[in-house]
């Protein structure tokens, strides 16, 4: 999920809404074409990088003297950080974060990790292992294993293997400019760890929700994270692609972040891997008569409030529409985030009644949403209809925030209509695998004809001399 850059002193003083003016657009399919509507929404909530605040555009003015678009300013940070290394990455967070630091205190230090985690509430602390529990159990059951085949004919043998390892390195954004994210650490670094990698990096703002937020540096004291960098945006990604002086360079970067650090991790792939490019968060609600509109409106609103953030509901049980549209106006209205989430449910929402679940679930494929929850009597009928979603919620009693706390499956999934072909994140992202292939001398002459003949095909007649080299003594 793509996390929006806000005020952590606006948002922490945000009052209720009471003014709620409720836009957000309903598609009927019997009278509308939901196709070009959906082709729309999708359009926005794409990763082409034109989301962007007008505060965002300000700052860019200010800080480069002209009004360039987002991807721009991610070229010029990260050749930047390229070129000059620590200066420049201290230089934009003097900039962009007005932090003046050295390399000594952009790391957290070791005193400070163990401080927070002392000074934390033991039930946090608690809830925290649970969590980790979850998400290393699940983890773990889906871990590749070494595969190894043998084919064996007289004296011929063959030897096949397929070898897993973690990674070295592993770079985890975590956002900290609305909120304090510890989900974040906790959905990216245990599945990293619990695929053996040795050596993890989290980058975070120095912010009082980031970089010095006791809740998230506990965290990562309790998740066993010993490098904590306070920095962020497209520099610190740059800076973990490239490597400063004070920060190695890592093997891949993984984790949410605002518009320019999904940007930035894209222009750094290649350099490095990466999980994915994130778009805003979504949430697609399937419905039918048993849903409660109640739980509907609360789980469109969950995903909208982290504006930019989208929330669809695709039902065909006419009734819910407007139930839905009236619990929205009465829980906005309520919630201290409330005006962020409406602004995002009418710029990025939808209302949709559909012909039949049919038709449902095939729109559901079209926007291929990171979150689907298949709020209907009887979901399992539903799932075998889906084939595209990051991940999916079964049933009236597992909101979006059970995956995003608490489950076990990590947080970090695909966006802006990705999932048609892209994964969640999970631990076997941080392995690398290599194939092992071994043939005795038998087995070389048993497979030479082929060999020989498919080479002569392609010309390539060094690959034909390479395996007669080895038989013409015989």
């Amino acid at each position: 999920m793509m996390l929006a850059e806000r005020n952590p002193k606006t948002n922490a003083s945000r009052r209720k809404n009471h003014n709620v003016t409720l836009t957000i657009p309903t598609i009927d399919c019997s009278s509308q074409d939901p196709i070009a509507a959906l082709a729309e929404l999708r359009r926005k909530l794409s990763p082409q990088g034109d989301i962007v605040s007008e505060a965002g555009k300000q700052r860019t003015i200010a800080l480069f003297g002209e009004p360039l678009a987002p991807r721009q300013v991610v070229q010029r940070i990260c050749a930047d950080v390229r070129d000059r290394g620590l200066e420049a990455l201290l230089d934009y967070t003097a900039k962009l974060d007005q932090k003046q630091l050295t390399r000594e205190s952009m790391r957290v230090t070791a005193e400070e990790l163990a401080a927070a985690h002392a000074s934390a509430d033991p039930k946090f602390l608690r809830t925290l292992r649970t969590i980790i529990g979850n998400i290393t159990e699940f983890q773990t059951r889906i871990l590749h294993e070494d595969v190894r085949l043998i084919r064996q004919d007289g004296t011929s043998r063959v030897e096949l293997r397929q070898r897993y390892l973690p990674l070295k390195r592993v770079g985890i954004c975590v956002p900290g400019g609305a909120a304090a994210y510890p989900s974040t650490v906790l959905m990216t670094a245990v599945p990293a760890k619990t695929a053996g990698v040795k050596e993890i990096a989290v980058v975070v703002p120095p912010t009082d929700f980031g970089g010095y937020n006791a809740s998230l540096l506990a965290t990562c004291a309790e998740v066993g994270i010993t490098e904590v960098y306070r920095v962020g945006g497209a520099q610190a990604v740059a800076a973990m692609a490239y490597g400063v002086e004070g920060l190695p360079r890592v093997d891949k970067i993984v984790g949410p972040g605002n518009l320019f650090v999904a940007l930035a991790k894209q222009h750094v792939f290649g350099e490095v891997d990466i999980d994915s490019i994130a778009g805003p968060s979504e949430v697609v609600l399937l419905a039918d008569d048993s849903a409660d509109a109640r739980y509907v409106a609360a789980d469109l609103i969950s995903q909208a409030e982290h504006s930019p953030g989208s929330g669809v509901l695709i039902t065909w049980h006419a009734p819910l529409i407007e139930a839905v549209r009236n619990e929205l106006s009465a829980q906005l209205a309520k919630l201290p985030r409330g005006d962020l989430a409406l602004t995002s449910l009418n710029e990025y929402g939808a209302l949709i009644l559909a012909r039949d679940a049919i038709q449902a679930a095939e729109l559901t494929d079209l926007l291929a949403p990171e979150h689907l929850h298949i709020s209907t009597r009887d979901p399992e009928q539903l799932l075998d209809r889906i084939q595209n979603a990051g991940a999916i919620f079964m049933g009236h009693y597992t909101p979006v925030a059970v995956g995003d706390y608490f489950a076990g499956p990590s947080h970090v999934l695909p966006t802006g209509g990705t999932a048609r072909f892209a994964n969640g994140l999970c631990a076997n992202d941080f392995l690398k695998r290599s194939s092992v292939i071994w043939y005795n001398h038998d087995a070389l002459e048993d497979a030479a004809e082929d060999i020989r003949r498919l080479a002569a095909v392609e010309g390539l007649t060094a690959h034909s001399s390479s395996v007669d080299i080895r038989l013409e003594d015989d």
